[in-house]
């Protein structure tokens, strides 16, 4: 077993999966629409004669880019018109499912170019840890729950898969991590906006406690697998491999780069708040009280996530039918125990809109 970093490849369950099952960051997303429309309001335009540019960083299948790119595009057409064209920028890691995110584009019943023959979308297939944009072009910017990934997993953590569940010299190779490819992140996009252009991030969080909210999901999640090598399903070097790239800040790490003089690489911050909210799947469960139901919402929601992340770690001989069952194997046992013990579920979600304030050039090679 190597305890040294990994590069990161997974990405989240395809096949429209994702689409279907990510409704908490949907719902985390949707805390920050009215951040995104200030944003469209206060962004500088630029010349007329220039189409305005979008990015969404991390796009994965596109469900939960539609209600963001709309509310976008509407807000900045109360200030350009009907007939400058505007550009939509969507970007994730080459594995992504692109054919779901432009299926979910071209025919969804909410895509956001329905009657805008002005908007073009477009996909970059490239990890955000890397230039994605050329230099000063980006008018504004859309991130919501891909900056939690990690450019690559430091260690492995001890008898758990999330860092957040670490301690010690683990758990600080982690926070080292985790700062670095933050502040890579903010510098790309700094030398990726326009001047005076906004970025606005959405993040899961961790609160002054060291709780997602969701740590009763991820508990019974752990103790799934621990099951799953009692029963020979896989292998304990496997399970000891298993460990989530997902980083989960602290509202006071998401503001570090900045504390030394109110500004980073030319970005300050506009606002930074965190909240907390249930999991879409508790508030059903609140008004049908079907604990199958809402066991089966919630392992769907965990596999379409974090399965696939999870599954890198099987030993390269086992064979593709091997990492569905192994999928399938986890969903169950995962939803026998939340229907033994359906605890609420809630989630804290930071929010966070920067501006270009300054010029800074240095941030464009990084």
């Amino acid at each position: 077993m190597s305890n040294g970093p990994r590069d990161l490849q997974a990405v989240m369950e395809g096949k429209g999966a994702y689409n279907k099952y990510a409704t908490l960051q949907a719902a985390g997303g949707a805390l920050a629409l009215p951040l995104l429309e200030k944003a469209a309001l206060e962004i500088d335009l630029g010349p007329e004669d220039a189409p305005i540019v979008i990015a969404d960083y991390g796009s994965s299948q596109g469900k939960n880019s539609l209600a963001p790119m709309r509310t976008a595009i509407a807000t900045l057409r109360t200030r350009i018109g009907p007939n400058r064209p505007i550009i939509v920028f969507h970007t994730d890691q080459p594995g992504n499912d692109f054919n779901t995110l432009f299926e979910t584009l071209n025919t969804g019943p909410d895509r956001y170019a329905i009657n805008e023959p002005g908007v073009f979308a477009c996909a970059i297939g490239r990890s955000f840890y890397d230039n994605v944009i050329p230099p000063d072009y980006v008018h504004l910017g859309w991130s919501a729950y891909a900056a939690v990934w990690l450019s690559r997993i430091p260690t492995t953590v001890p008898d758990h898969f999330m860092a957040y569940r670490s301690a010690g010299a683990v758990r600080a190779e982690f926070d080292r991590q985790g700062a670095q490819d933050w502040e890579t992140f903010l510098s790309l996009r700094a030398g990726e906006l326009r001047q005076h252009g906004r970025l606005v991030v959405v993040l899961p969080a961790l609160d002054d406690d060291q709780s997602t909210g969701l740590d009763d999901l991820l508990s019974h999640a752990n103790a799934a697998l621990a099951e799953m090598v009692g029963a020979h399903e896989i292998t304990q070097d496997e399970r000891a491999r298993m460990t989530l790239a997902a980083f989960y800040r602290r509202q006071r790490d998401l503001l570090a780069p900045f504390a030394q003089d109110g500004q980073f690489r030319g970005l300050v911050v506009e606002q930074c708040t965190t909240s907390a909210i249930p999991h879409p799947a508790w508030l059903a469960y609140e008004r049908h009280g079907d604990k199958a139901v809402l066991a089966t919402d919630l392992a769907l929601f965990f596999r379409s996530t974090f399965v696939p992340s999870l599954r890198t770690a099987l030993a390269a001989s086992r064979g593709a039918s091997e990492h569905e069952e192994f999928g399938d194997r986890l969903e169950g046992r995962l939803k026998r125990r939340l229907i033994q013990d359906p605890t609420p579920a809630r989630h804290h979600v930071s929010m966070l809109v920067v501006a270009k304030r300054a010029a800074d050039r240095s941030s464009k090679g990084r």
